[in-house]
This record gives C-alpha cells, structure tokens and sequence, in this order.
C-alpha cells in the first residue's frame, strides 16, 4: 500500500487505498477547508505530539445508527434521576481541552495536541464543530465534542469528571441528533461501551456511501441547541 504525502492544496486520494490499519496520508495542515474535505470523504487525522499529521480511513469502521440506539438500564436510572443537565456548544473551548488532558487506560500523553485543539476551535467558530456539555451542582463534570456535515455527525472524543456524565451526554445528544434526522454518528474506534450503546462495525465501503448520501443533505451548522433550549 501507498501511503501519499500531502502538501498545500487541501485534497486527499481515494479513502480506498488507506493501508490495512487504515494510514492514507502524511502531511498537509489542519486549516477548516482541510479537515472539511477530510470528514466529507470519511477520513480524519489522528497523530501523536512529536509525529507528522496523519490521516486515516479505518476499515471496519465504528458506527451508530441513532435508530438503533440502545440506552442501558442503568443509565435510564442515571437520566430519570437528573443527575445531570446537558447543553450545546456553551463550552467548546472547555470541552475539547478536558478530552486533552482526560487519562485514557493504556495510553500515555494525549492524541488531541495544541495545534489540533486550536484547529478545532476555529471549525467551531464556522459552525461546524460542536460540543455537549454535562453539568452537575454547576459545574461542568463530562462532554463531547465532533464535527457535524451533513446529517453525518462525527464523534471525536469525550470526558467525564464524575463517573456517567460522558455517557448521559451521549445518550441525550443522540436522541437531539435522531430528533434533527442524523442517519450515521460515526464513532471511528470500537470500543465496549460503544458496542453496549448498539454502535457496530461497518465496512468502509458502506461507511463511505452513507458519508456521499449524508452529504446531500444541508449542514446544520452552529451554535446548536436543545430543542426545549430553543
């Protein structure tokens, strides 16, 4: 397999020919033009602090279908007992850092390096990065933050400070996504709780016809709110 290089103009090759972990491409920047045409062909840059810019189209890839959402019962508890309350993109910038410094098992350092957070927070800006927020006694204890095209939302990463804010922010946002007729949160790596949620794998080549069909319907861009905060 060929991985390509790329340099200034913001163009990837075929998603298809990403290697068999899912590498494409080397290179190119994380200006808004660059990360939209990635998301828009099913690729999204993942990399360490002392490595180049990497760009992936994983196959299998991780996805949930907001129909198919599963909510655990106890989880069911957690949101009947309003534990939590939840917005939409009041604290981006928050948000994002947290996922920055959140500890993850079997991982030293963070994936989300400063570049990337600053290029976030300017796609944000555009409206087309958005975060959920969970807050307990005012303070914000979970969240998630991704990039919406489309009716395709793209997760990218989440928190929690107290044990089940990350997942009750979830499960409240799909059902804000279903509500706004998202057809695919595309969750990039599998993971138990995710397959717990109904999230499954999917081959890349029907991950990316369901990216082309998303795409034909407009993007919701920000700031985003609850429906009952509207």
């Amino acid at each position: 397999m060929t991985i390509y290089r790329l340099f200034d103009e913001p163009i990837f090759p075929d998603p298809e020919e990403a290697d068999s972990d899912g590498l494409l491409a080397v290179g190119g920047d994380l200006s808004p033009q660059r990360l939209i045409n990635a998301y828009a062909s099913g690729i999204f840059p993942w990399y360490a602090e002392d490595s180049p810019i990497l760009w992936w189209s994983t196959n299998p890839r991780m996805v949930l279908i907001p129909e198919e959402f599963h909510m655990p019962r106890s989880l069911k508890r957690v949101l009947n007992r309003g534990t939590f309350t939840f917005t939409l993109d009041t604290r981006f910038n928050a948000v994002i850092r947290r996922c920055a410094c959140c500890p993850r098992p079997a991982q030293e350092g963070t994936w989300i390096v400063e570049e990337m957070v600053d290029a976030y927070i300017a796609l944000h800006e555009l409206g087309y990065a958005h975060s959920v927020e969970a807050w307990q006694d005012g303070e914000l204890v979970g969240g998630l933050y991704g990039v919406a095209l489309g009716s395709i939302f793209y997760g990218e990463s989440m928190f929690h400070h107290v044990p089940d804010a990350s997942k009750a922010a979830f499960a409240v946002f799909v059902g804000q996504l279903g509500k706004w007729g998202f057809s695919l949160i595309d969750c990039q790596q599998t993971t138990q709780h995710l397959l717990r949620f109904g999230a499954r794998e999917m081959q890349r080549y029907q991950f990316l016809s369901m990216v082309r069909e998303g795409l034909e319907r407009p993007t919701r861009t920000g700031p985003w709110r609850f429906d009952e905060q509207e």
